[in-house]
């Protein structure tokens, strides 16, 4: 290789550059402040060179030895020479900041030997010590392991209302000889079921287990976990357990229903307090909600402990200052949970949902910038978000009307409570509104979801007996559409816009915030209480595969995990968490205006006649001639066009004349028999020509 031996040149460069300290070979600079730095005229700069080399040789020879250097011997002679080659090339190969790694290596060779590396020493003590720390970790990442696998004890949980579907919340938890029941909630109807109002869970499965139904465990006081209450009452009654707004909150509702007497079996609850219900113990843990006094729930069963977060967030500024019991979880957390079952509503939002309290940052905002009568608008329950509204309208000296039952008897109840500290001479009725200036007005209302009967549609369609709506009047409507609610909301909002008003709504980024948790905050539950069965509960079925799959993430054995619907029972114990029947479940069609059963059949009815329409047939039949006597009265409703309302009943007449010409060889038989042949004849001609499932109503008389 060219150049792979130094030349005596290099060799005496080489010798220079060891005592140098292995810097790498470069050109110099010359020093001004040298004596005789520069050369003089006719010098040759390389003798100049070549005598400091001889000079440099000289004192090497001379030097004493270097007590620190290793080994403490002195360098013998030529010693430097002889690894010159590696240090010139370790030197080319070096790279900038890495100086002090090249030096340890083959740079100090040169130097009496191979410098010893400080590398730690594994004694068996800290050998130990590392075993023992992981041996904790591990053992603090899975508190689960404490479980006695050999205990026999087992539990079923039956979901029968939340599961792929928001709202409907109920559940049943039962051992071999106790079974409770976990919230009861309703939920809302889609736009295909006409004439419903809301929806409460089948009841069914409860009859068959009734002897076993210890007690009903509230949750919290949010309509989509008590609404449905009062209609279980009517067929079962049973204790119930709950915090004293929750309970008061049902009692209003048995009121209403007529079942005033049996708020006798309601069972108040004090938090951080273990109830003995059968066999199992239950303690209420305070979390934060869009609602007062919401609970999750720590069950010690004989499988062992399951806790049940219901709806929640995790709010560390909440408007009444008391936050989620997180030391509660982590306690439970650390005694070893068999199975988690966690809200799974926001499992999609990314990050953490926001406190309540910057709603009312907002609120401070828009009542400022109103210049006349404020109308907000709000869920009834959302008592923080009525409140912060209410502290803003006194703020501002406006005088607070509550307009709309629920909003009105909700805030009643917490002012009742000492929830809601507002004095008396802040409120005024609706009729003494027009008394007051329009900035001197704060109006709390209901209909955020566009409800047609609610106060502010009413309101916005003109029909209000007290408010009129004003161009000078700011709507907020504080609050998020409901699955399913979306055109409602729309349709008031166009309403509210044709009116002349302000409308305050998502423009405002903090007009409103979520209740339930995002996937932040559902991590830090599942990191706290680290279970060994995971079941997502409370929405759709895309909002529980989402939460499994962050469940995975924190640590839960995918095998652990299991996907529920309505109607799903699933088995609990130490070892296994598996399906093992399918319940009957479903909805009950309930009319508000009379709190009456819709039967399915006239709920499906409708639905048929609001999709294809109705054809009545009216004939009379000659028994002896077999034929019809005059032409058959035909009206279709949602079928065809008016106009062409003669055409069909002519190609009608037709089908009917050549059906009874076939039954005439066998004998006309009775009206029953010819109302199905007539029933059967018209779908199938309907289905053929126009694609359609009408009803068929055909009366026949036989003469």
């Amino acid at each position: 290789m060219e150049n792979s031996k130094p030349t005596n040149e290099n060799n005496q460069n080489q010798g220079q550059k060891t005592q140098e300290g292995n810097k790498p070979q470069r050109n110099r600079r010359p020093n001004p402040h040298r004596q005789n730095s520069k050369p003089a005229q006719g010098q040759s700069n390389s003798n100049e060179n070549g005598e400091k080399r001889n000079e440099n040789r000289n004192r090497n020879r001379n030097r004493k030895p270097n007590p620190n250097r290793q080994g403490g011997q002195p360098r013998q002679e030529g010693q430097g020479n002889q690894s010159q080659g590696q240090k010139q090339a370790n030197n080319n190969n070096r790279k900038p900041g890495n100086n002090n790694a090249n030096r340890n290596s083959g740079g100090n060779k040169g130097r009496g030997g191979n410098k010893r590396k400080n590398v730690t020493t594994v004694n068996d003590t800290m050998r130990t010590s590392l075993e023992e720390n992981k041996r904790v970790q591990e053992a603090r990442m899975a508190p689960w392991k404490q479980i006695d696998l050999n205990s026999k004890g087992k539990v079923r949980f039956t979901p029968l209302g939340g599961l792929g579907e928001i709202g409907g919340n109920m559940a049943v938890l039962e051992t071999e000889t106790t079974a409770i029941v976990i919230d009861v909630g309703m939920s809302f109807p889609d736009e295909t079921m006409h004439g419903v109002d809301i929806l409460v869970p089948d009841f069914s499965y409860l009859h068959t287990i009734k002897d076993k139904i210890k007690a009903i465990v509230i949750t919290h006081g949010h309509e989509d976990h008590i609404g449905a209450v009062p209609y279980l009452f009517k067929e079962l009654k049973f204790p119930i357990y709950g915090t004293p707004l929750a309970l008061a909150m049902i009692e209003n509702k048995f009121n209403e229903h007529g079942l005033k007497g049996d708020s006798k079996y309601f069972r108040f609850v004090t938090k951080r307090k273990q109830y003995e219900i059968g066999d199992m113990k239950i303690e209420w843990i305070h979390n934060t909600h869009s609602i007062i006094d919401a609970c999750s729930l720590a069950i010690e069963t004989p499988a062992g402990i399951l806790m049940h977060t219901a709806d929640f967030k995790i709010d560390h500024t909440p408007v009444d200052g008391y936050t989620m019991d997180l030391r509660r979880y982590a306690h439970y957390g650390e005694k070893g949970v068999l199975c988690l079952f966690s809200d799974s509503t926001n499992s999609h939002n990314p990050g953490f949902t926001k406190s309540e309290t910057v709603v009312g940052k907002t609120f401070d905002q828009l009542f400022e910038m109103a210049k006349g009568r404020v109308i907000m608008s709000t869920f009834s329950s959302n008592v923080h978000r009525i409140f912060q509204a209410m502290q803003r309208g006194v703020k501002h000296g406006r005088k607070i009307c509550v307009i709309g039952r629920s909003m009105e008897r909700n805030v009643e109840t917490n002012r009742a409570l000492g929830f809601v500290d507002i004095d008396d001479r802040h409120f005024i009725e609706v009729h003494e509104v027009p008394k007051y200036a329009d900035h001197e007005v704060l109006i709390v209302t209901t209909g955020s979801q566009g409800e047609t009967m609610a106060a502010l549609n009413r309101m916005a369609t003109d029909e209000h007996r007290h408010i009129k709506l004003k161009p000078s009047d700011t709507v907020i409507i504080s609050a998020s559409a409901i699955p399913g609610n979306e055109a409602s909301v729309s349709k008031l909002m166009n309403l509210l816009m044709k009116a002349g008003v302000t409308v305050r709504y998502k423009e405002f980024s903090d007009i409103h915030v979520s209740g339930h948790a995002a996937q932040e905050e559902q991590k830090l539950i599942l990191r706290l209480v680290q279970p060994k069965f995971f079941l997502p509960v409370h929405g759709e079925y895309n909002h529980i595969a989402k939460h499994a799959k962050t469940a995975v993430t924190c640590g839960v054995d995918e095998r652990n995990i299991l996907l529920m619907s309505d109607g799903d029972q699933v088995e609990i114990t130490p070892k296994y968490l598996k399906k093992v029947k399918t319940v009957k479940s479903g909805k009950t069609y309930i009319d508000n205006q009379n709190n009456m059963t819709i039967e399915n059949d006239v709920v499906l009815d409708r639905q048929k006649l609001a999709e294809d329409g109705i054809v009545t047939i009216v004939a009379q039949v000659s028994q002896s001639e077999g034929k019809l006597v005059g032409k058959p009265v035909v009206y279709t409703h949602g079928l065809v066009p008016d106009k062409e309302d003669k055409k069909f009943a002519k190609e009608i007449e037709q089908l009917l004349e050549t059906m009874l010409l076939n039954m005439k060889a066998k004998g006309i038989p009775e009206h029953t028999v010819i109302e199905n042949e007539i029933r059967a004849a018209v779908r199938k001609h309907i289905v053929r020509t126009k694609k359609r499932y009408p009803l068929i109503i055909p009366t026949v008389f036989v003469v």
